[in-house]
């Protein structure tokens, strides 16, 4: 009797030890989970008579459609202003795009992933009595990695390895411009915090 009931003390004690495990485990995707992440940045800089400011939105959601796909879609907002005290410059932007990701490791704290993305954008830019305005379309694909520092917050670092860029005024007979890039700058590194629903 007293073998079956230490038994049964036993289980008992490793079944609630390893449910507090999984309770204080942190962090990990899985099927459903919804995730946002972005940027915000104001700048503001002054150098005599100089003065320049800057604006930054560009927020992103993610969903994943099974335990290593997500699909994610992004917006971007910016805006800069410089003024020198004789000629004012402006420059505005946005974009929107779509992402891919497949995630390596998904459930566990540490993960990694493969992205390929799309984004399309316009620009305006004015300089004193001179404007321009013109669109472009780019492709990438980059590698990143996820950590969890809770069940909800995970700190994410990417790094673009191919891309390509084609950027063109509206301006007629103007030339587009193309750009190719291949190799992880290192250099270029974007670290970001993501938040899981």
């Amino acid at each position: 009797m007293k073998k079956v009931l230490l038994s049964a003390v036993a289980i008992l004690g490793f079944t609630f030890a390893n449910a507090q495990e999984e309770e204080t485990t942190n962090g990990g995707f899985a099927q459903g989970d919804v995730f946002v992440t972005g940027a915000v940045n104001f700048n503001n800089e002054t150098t005599g008579d100089q003065k320049d400011n800057s604006f930054t939105f560009a927020p992103q959601v993610g969903y994943f459609l099974t335990e290593n796909i997500a699909i994610g879609a992004k917006v971007e907002f910016m805006s800069s202003k410089t003024d020198d005290g004789t000629t004012d410059a402006s420059n505005s932007g946005f974009g929107v795009g779509a992402f891919g990701r497949y995630y390596f490791t998904p459930a566990n704290q540490f993960s990694l992933f493969a992205e390929l993305g799309a984004d399309y954008n316009t620009y305006d830019n004015e300089y004193g009595s001179m404007a321009g305005e013109g669109s472009g379309f780019g492709i990438g694909l980059g590698a990143g990695m996820n950590y969890f520092v809770s069940s909800n917050f995970s700190i994410e670092a990417k790094v673009g390895v191919l891309s390509y860029d084609t950027t063109k005024p509206d301006a007629s007979g103007a030339e587009s411009t193309n750009t190719f890039d291949f190799g992880g700058d290192w250099r270029a590194v974007t670290f970001g915090v993501n938040y899981k629903f």
